[in-house]
């Protein structure tokens, strides 16, 4: 080795010595205020982790060892949060030594370096621009979306529930014995699969019967030989006017199996026609019969809002293509399949997914009719339960199931997730903004 690969040797040593602190490097590249202000950043960290950061991660691997005075919980959100401050910094880190390399690199190869602060104001806003303009929307996404579902996944971790409920008593790391129990072990995997079969029923069934009702009904509306089509149209979304809530509990009286309206009126009218004659049906009593009336209400509730989607479809579509199917002799159906149903998928299939994925979790439609009844699925359920109305037992009940709840949010999380990037993917809901 000669003398200048000696030399070459020694500056590639101290350009990785200087880069281990951030800040250091910026300064022997002669950014002075970049320097200093990552300096400012480093200290602050230092000064954090030394204060609270190293016992509040002491306390996420620990979760206390004095019961009454250590609170698990507490040390389980604040060790996320700060395990969530050290990543932030580490990413921090990797773009200073970065920075300082790249910035090495240039001086080497003879190019220009801004070292004046307003250079690098200047050509931090012109280079850098869209990162800096969606920096704060990335730290708000990571405080208000990844925090939440950490702490979340780190509960279903835990032992969390009736027994273990702190300060009084210290919660423990159990891994993902909750997530077995849900899948392996008898009375929560019965109650798992019979909730889960009956959420995918609901929510194709709600879901698709109030999409070709709204479809139906738009079709209906924006036919040219239909009179008093304002009327129609105020009428269809009476259903969307009303609150959901005075609508379910509305509904919830009327299928009352004894006073309700539907025994009591509707069934007695029907049996007036001609060879009909049906019993008073158990609509809250009887399982089969009050999952029939959830998905008839849902059908109801949310038909009105793709009415609303579809109308404004069809009513974008030019009429040539009609006058030009007409001519070439397509009928009704031709038009629809060919021109109509497209159209309107084309324009709308990111929401009619979406439709799907908020029936998933439709909470309030099952709890305000019947509050998951009528009956028991096992481990907290009602027959009519879905998995957010199950978790919502689980977490409220006498004897309270936190981990266990937080386990079967994750896998809703994951199923929903799922699909809807299927569907997505599928339909090809984003790529046809390329086609547009």
């Amino acid at each position: 080795m000669n003398k200048d690969d000696t030399l070459l040797h020694q500056k590639r040593k101290a350009s990785w010595f200087l880069s281990i602190i951030p800040g250091i490097g910026q300064i022997a590249n002669q950014q002075i205020s970049k320097g200093i202000l990552f300096l400012v950043i480093t200290s602050l960290f230092a000064v954090e982790l030394c204060v609270f950061g190293i016992e509040a991660l002491t306390g996420l691997v620990t979760l206390g060892s004095v019961p009454g005075e250590d609170h698990s919980l507490f040390m389980l959100i604040e060790g996320t949060l700060q395990l969530i401050l050290t990543l932030i910094f580490l990413m921090f880190y990797i773009f200073s030594v970065y920075d300082f390399r790249h910035t090495a690199a240039m001086k080497a190869a003879g190019l220009k370096v801004n070292t004046a602060a307003k250079d690098i104001i200047r050509h931090a806003g012109d280079k850098g621009f869209p990162y800096l303009f969606t920096l704060p929307a990335y730290l708000m996404m990571v405080f208000v979306i990844i925090f939440p579902v950490l702490v979340t996944l780190f509960i279903a971790l835990t032992n969390y529930d009736f027994y273990h409920i702190p300060p009084n008593s210290l919660i423990d790391w159990v891994g993902f014995k909750n997530f077995l129990n849900i899948f392996f072990v008898g009375s929560y995997r019965e109650t798992f699969v019979n909730v889960l079969g009956w959420t995918m029923i609901w929510t194709i069934c709600a879901t698709t019967l109030q999409i070709i009702l709204g479809i139906v009904t738009a079709l209906f509306v924006n036919q040219d030989f239909i009179k008093g089509r304002r009327i129609f149209r105020m009428i269809f979304l009476f259903p969307w006017a009303v609150p959901a809530f005075i609508t379910i509990m509305s509904f919830s009286n009327i299928f009352n199996d004894s006073i309700g309206a539907m025994n009591t009126q509707v069934i007695p009218l029907i049996n007036h026609l001609p060879f009909v004659e049906l019993p008073a049906i158990a609509w809250k009593t009887d399982a089969f019969w009050t999952k029939t009336a959830l998905i008839m209400i849902q059908t109801w509730l949310g038909f009105p809002y793709i009415y609303v989607m579809v109308t404004g479809v069809l009513q974008s579509i030019p009429g040539e293509l009609y006058e030009a199917a007409k001519i070439d002799g397509a009928s009704f159906m031709q038009r629809f399949r060919n021109i109509t149903l497209p159209m309107i998928l084309f324009a709308t299939a990111p929401v009619m997914i979406t439709q799907y994925t908020f029936n998933f979790n439709n909470f309030s439609i099952i709890y305000l009719f019947n509050e998951g009844g009528p009956g028991s699925a096992g481990a907290g359920a009602g027959s009519t339960d879905i998995l957010i109305s199950w978790i919502y037992k689980l977490t409220t009940g006498t004897s309270p199931q936190y981990a266990v709840a937080a386990a079967v949010t994750l896998l809703i999380s994951f199923v929903v997730i799922g699909i809807s990037l299927i569907a997505f993917k599928k339909s090809n809901a984003f790529g046809n903004e390329e086609v547009m």
